[in-house]
């Protein structure tokens, strides 16, 4: 059979190589291209605030300003190395929230490097203002730069194009997702048993050449085992070659959490979670983590003041004074242990007056017109900035849910119980990735986001969740 384009493609030749060979890894020309243009961005940005902050008194002019070319090509490095570090030159970027924190985390890890070169060597030693408008020109240039070559290439080229090892029901996870998550391109999917056909017979591969030649002729950057049955032979040589050539191997749960960003629980195991990175947060970590909580909890309680006194006006002024305006109510918190949230009340006193626990769902008749605004702008959630200066919640987690639901979802879901690892949060990855869930299935589907979550914890992701957040809030997606 003749080795076939990547699936989607309009053209029948191979695409041309995009990669070249450095030091026994293959590497993108186009982003080598980007990151020659920035490093010569951050060189000369450097060059324009010394000469803009000493244009009208030359007198005042540093001693550095003999060896400013040397200091010039530190600060590209440095800047270089800080975009490389921050993985801001690996294909699938594009101009998300995601991206402009790592562009942000970036300049600050070079300018920490910076002040560490200037106490080194002194005689490099630039005032801080020609540092200032030379960061502020540098991030101009880069996000301008970046935001030309995403138009210019579009989403395509922008892709990490992938090859699956395995053409059978696993593989076909795979092909189902490529429209719900695109951010990669299969290339195809290589038959390993003449019995696996549950992927079209236009996107399978049966290979006539070695493995790691296919892989440099179509410009594959990763390569996916899957197939249905690991117990027959897998060409581990060619899968050897492949790794020690650059090419990144991955399976199918790690292909998973990479592209869709949550743990996929029908194929998981306990095996992948003893193995696999992550599932554990440092000390400092934990300390930055909480530092951040206590800040954020801080500003909503200082800043939103005023709102949550308009909010708690508009409450008792619908109810004539005669309910409370405040909601506490048992959740689930850290390692199973309940805890008390707060929230201002949203519903009418006798939404459960028959004691029976139920779930929120769409157009919700127990929800009062305050509590219907209230929601959309998640303005009942606010109290709970109490629960998280107690330690009881994070900003960032899993959403806790109420002891009743907790275990009727615990005995119908594998592995709900993992969801209680890290503190629940005000906002969580769940519910920036996932709609309002008001059955068994959506809280199937959540915990595999809350499961991305508590593996791969972080400030970094917090931050992440966090801008994306205001999206949330501004246009009330989700909200019920």
């Amino acid at each position: 059979m003749p080795l076939g384009p990547a699936i989607g493609s309009t053209s029948t030749q191979p695409r041309s190589l995009h990669l070249i060979r450095l030091f026994g890894h293959y590497v993108s020309k186009t982003y080598l291209l980007l990151g020659l243009l920035e490093f010569l961005i951050c060189f000369y940005s450097l060059i324009l605030g010394f000469y803009v902050r000493f244009q009208f008194d030359e007198s005042q002019m540093p001693k550095a300003a003999g060896a400013l070319w040397i200091t010039a090509t530190l600060y590209a490095l440095v800047m270089s190395l800080s975009l490389m570090a921050t993985g801001l030159y690996q294909r699938g970027l594009s101009l998300t929230a995601g991206f402009l924190v790592r562009v942000g985390l970036s300049f600050l890890f070079a300018s920490m490097a910076m002040s560490m070169l200037f106490y080194a060597f002194p005689d490099l030693f630039l005032w801080r203002g020609v540092m200032a408008i030379a960061m502020a020109a540098s991030l101009f240039g880069i996000l301008l730069l970046r935001a030309v070559y995403f138009r210019m290439v579009g989403p395509e080229a922008t892709h990490h194009r992938v090859l699956v090892l395995g053409s059978g029901r696993q593989a076909r996870m795979i092909y189902d997702l490529r429209g719900a998550e695109d951010r990669f391109t299969a290339v195809g999917f290589v038959r390993m048993d003449p019995e696996e056909n549950d992927v079209p017979a236009e996107c399978r591969i049966d290979l006539d050449q070695p493995l790691l030649s296919y892989i440099v002729q179509h410009d594959v950057d990763e390569l996916v085992v899957a197939p249905d049955d690991r117990r027959r032979r897998l060409p581990m040589q060619d899968i050897l070659d492949c790794k020690m050539s650059g090419i990144r191997v991955m399976d199918l749960l790690s292909f998973f959490e990479k592209e869709a960003s949550r743990v996929n629980i029908d194929i998981l195991h306990p095996s992948w979670i003893f193995f696999s990175s992550g599932f554990q947060l440092g000390g400092i970590g934990q300390y930055a983590k909480r530092l951040l909580d206590i800040v954020g909890a801080l500003l909503i309680l200082i800043l939103g003041a005023p709102v949550m006194l308009l909010v708690a006006g508009a409450i008792l002024f619908e109810c004539s004074g005669r309910g409370p305006v405040f909601f506490h109510q048992t959740r689930v918190g850290l390692n199973g242990r309940p805890f008390r949230l707060h929230k201002f009340r949203s519903m009418r006193t006798d939404a459960e007056a028959d004691g029976v626990a139920r779930w929120a769902s769409k157009n919700d008749t127990r929800v009062t017109r305050v509590g219907a605004v209230l929601r959309k702008l998640r303005l009942d959630e606010m109290p709970q900035a109490f629960n998280i200066l107690r330690g009881e919640m994070s900003l960032v987690g899993p959403r806790p849910e109420r002891p009743e639901f907790v275990e009727q979802l615990a005995a119908d879901i594998p592995f709900y119980d993992e969801r209680h690892r890290v503190k629940p949060g005000l906002t969580g990855w769940a519910q920036l990735r996932y709609p309002y869930g008001a059955t068994l299935e959506d809280a199937r589907m959540k915990l595999q986001y809350d499961l991305y979550y508590v593996k791969n914890a972080s400030v970094f992701l917090d931050l992440v969740i966090l801008l994306e957040t205001v999206e949330v809030v501004l246009w009330g997606k989700g909200a019920r």
